[in-house]
């Protein structure tokens, strides 16, 4: 039989707003000073707030989350400890609020062909990709690309692409550094976790030696190309990433576009005579 939970349960279930407080500032390796000073407050009271002998009030919570660049998921949690109501919403990308930032994911993706793109969430879970994407898959094991998909553990298991990347080390330096990055941001465990299983793999390196292999690209360049080898041929690219700028919902707070340009002529080349056809024959489409 199906059970709830009252709010006071929820609240007790979660760590006091003190100690978040306290954590989310070491995390950003604040003292109390500094962060007093951000906020506009003074330092007693910062520390009689985040060792309980005074609860903040709604907006304390969210002036300190905000100085403390604490994700929206995060900050809503942040609000629960405190006793009071989200201030986030959290809805699905089809929900009508949210059909003109689908839209334009929609329009980003498409635009970007003949040249791979894709949106991706928090997790790295694929939430849409233009046509191109799928002609540079062949060869990846088919239950990896059973949604959801996971795009890190796509490009990095020894089933995904890692085989065809023919600069493995620098990519996946690359990857773990970005992915140990976040986690460090949001304290995620589920991240945590999904770092752990990549530095799993098969001559994964530790997140922590990324620096040195990133700056390993090749003499005279600019950024770390991912380069894949595919049945047309070897493509080189270079990546963009891209968010929106000023998002009060959680679902577009996390999501990202990542967007796949050509690092030279013959890749551009390539992709302009082949991506048309591998468009016809894609069943991939819009954001979902």
């Amino acid at each position: 039989m199906a059970t709830t939970m009252s709010t006071a349960t929820l609240q007790s279930a979660r760590p006091p707003i003190g100690d978040l407080l306290r954590e989310w500032r070491e995390r950003r390796r604040l003292s109390q000073l500094a962060l007093a000073l951000d906020a506009e407050v003074s330092t007693r009271h910062l520390s009689f707030l985040e060792t309980g002998r005074a609860r903040p009030s709604r907006e304390m919570v969210l002036r300190l989350a905000e100085r403390l660049a604490v994700p929206l998921r995060e900050r809503n949690t942040m609000l629960l400890a405190a006793g009071f109501a989200p201030a986030y919403p959290a809805r699905n990308l089809d929900d009508p609020a949210l059909g003109v930032a689908r839209a334009a994911i929609d329009r980003v993706l498409a635009g970007h062909e003949p040249f791979p793109a894709l949106t991706i969430d928090r997790y790295w879970m694929l939430v849409a990709a233009n046509r191109v994407v799928p002609a540079l898959l062949t060869g990846v094991a088919s239950n990896l690309l059973h949604p959801p998909i996971n795009v890190l553990r796509l490009s990095l298991h020894p089933d995904g692409l890692a085989p065809q990347i023919s600069n493995l080390p620098q990519w996946r330096a690359h990857l773990l550094a970005r992915l140990a990055h976040q986690v460090d941001v949001t304290a995620d465990p589920r991240l945590a976790e999904l770092l752990a299983e990549l530095c799993g793999y098969p001559s994964a390196e530790d997140p922590r030696s990324a620096n040195a292999r990133q700056s390993d690209a090749g003499p005279g360049a600019v950024a770390v190309p991912l380069r894949l080898q595919t049945e047309h041929g070897l493509l080189s690219f270079l990546s963009t990433t891209m968010v929106f700028g000023t998002p009060v919902d959680v679902t577009l707070s996390e999501l990202a576009i990542e967007a796949f340009f050509p690092a030279d002529t013959a890749t551009a080349d390539l992709l302009r005579r082949v991506a048309p056809d591998a468009a016809k024959r894609s069943g991939w489409g819009e954001a979902r």
